[in-house]
């Protein structure tokens, strides 16, 4: 599979089923993420990878509600960073964006391996950060459950279990660039 197939296969299923997580998959996609660029190659990213079901019961229980379908990811990683481990240039907090990437990547690395790696941002950050020892000073960002796509929706709400039949809609590229300066048009793409 190339880059533009991984691309374009990438979804954000949520009817997620069992799969087997060994040390090998669990490498493969810090891997993924290790390769990415950063600011000055600070690589501020860090990762917990939750596997076991009792470490899995404690990260449940920091789930937002209309979550309970994560409780089908067979793996959870917690992607993690601080501010002061990347550049701030001009205000701009780079650890954000560069954290951006290396899930991006362990995302298309996860559908290049036939899995759903679906992050949210349903969840206790702080009772995240708490619940897996992360150090103080460290923002969760994002929880990124993975498994392979099932067809059972049974956790899932009326509202999320429509939402996996189809891709959602994405806007139209004419909707999210100009050339060589801002256009008005851009802000009158719709809101999502």
């Amino acid at each position: 599979m190339d880059v533009k197939e991984a691309i374009a296969k990438r979804r954000a299923y949520r009817a997620l089923g069992p799969v087997e997580i060994t040390d090998g998959l669990m490498r493969e996609l810090a891997e993924a993420a290790r390769l990415m660029p950063s600011c000055f190659n600070n690589q501020p990213w860090k990762f917990v990878f939750v596997r076991s079901p009792e470490a899995l019961a404690r990260v449940h229980v920091c789930l937002s509600r209309n979550n309970d379908w994560v409780k089908g990811a067979s793996l959870i990683i917690a992607a993690f960073a601080a501010r002061d481990r990347d550049c701030v240039v001009k205000g701009r907090e780079y650890y954000l964006f560069d954290l951006g990437q290396a899930v991006g990547a362990v995302q298309l690395r996860a559908t290049e391996l036939g899995l759903v790696a679906h992050p949210i941002a349903g969840f206790d950050g702080e009772a995240v950060r708490a619940t897996l020892g992360i150090p103080e000073g460290n923002t969760v960002i994002t929880l990124v459950n993975v498994g392979k796509k099932t067809g059972d929706k049974g956790a899932l709400t009326p509202q999320q279990a429509a939402a996996e039949d189809e891709r959602p809609e994405r806007l139209p590229p004419e909707a999210i660039y100009s050339v060589d300066a801002y256009d008005e048009r851009l802000a009158a793409a719709p809101d999502r």
